[in-house]
């Protein structure tokens, strides 16, 4: 039996942290199913489809990643997609309370699943998406914390890094 495990996310964007995730993941499952769930309540930065061709590019090297969307419980579509278990990241303390509270609820809801915690590699444990874009539209350079797609993307929405006035002010452009 494939040992399947889904990655969910809102990925906006992913980062470098995330990606390792993945490819550790790939050490313990034969599969994994990155999911960014469809949330229209959650404002993001980035298009869900926007999203998805990022994380396609980022793991377009990695034939036993598949990146998908879904709706609804994620332990609904974990279970129409075969997998055995949730893969989450967890970079630090704070982390914890949610993911604990997630996963007590997902083993509630879908007993047959299992959550499984990684940290990400030391290097990327203080990176998060919201710092990402945070560091990125304050003119701060990202390239070593995301994949070359997500920072081409950064650059179309703000203006190009390399310009000496770009970190001033990188409000989305019209």
């Amino acid at each position: 039996m494939e040992r399947i495990a889904v990655y969910p996310g809102t990925f906006d964007p992913v980062t470098n942290g995330h990606v390792d995730i993945a490819e550790r993941g790939l050490k313990l499952f034969d599969k994994i199913i990155v999911a960014i769930l469809n949330n229209p309540i959650k404002e993001c930065l980035f298009t869900i489809e926007e999203r998805l061709e990022m994380l396609e590019s980022s793991f377009e090297n990695y034939p036993d990643i598949t990146v998908e969307t879904f709706n609804g419980l994620l332990v609904d579509y974990a279970a129409s997609q075969n997998c055995i278990a949730i893969l989450r990241g967890m970079r630090a303390v704070s982390d914890f309370e949610y993911e604990f509270q997630m996963a007590l609820m997902n083993r509630r809801l879908n007993p047959a699943i299992e959550t499984v915690f990684m940290m990400p590699a030391e290097s990327y444990s203080y990176v998060s998406s919201r710092l990402v874009k945070e560091v990125f539209q304050l003119g701060g350079r990202v390239s070593d914390l995301v994949p070359p797609a997500v920072e081409r993307r950064l650059c179309e929405e703000y203006g190009d890094p390399a310009e000496p006035d770009c970190g001033r002010d990188r409000r989305r452009r019209p």
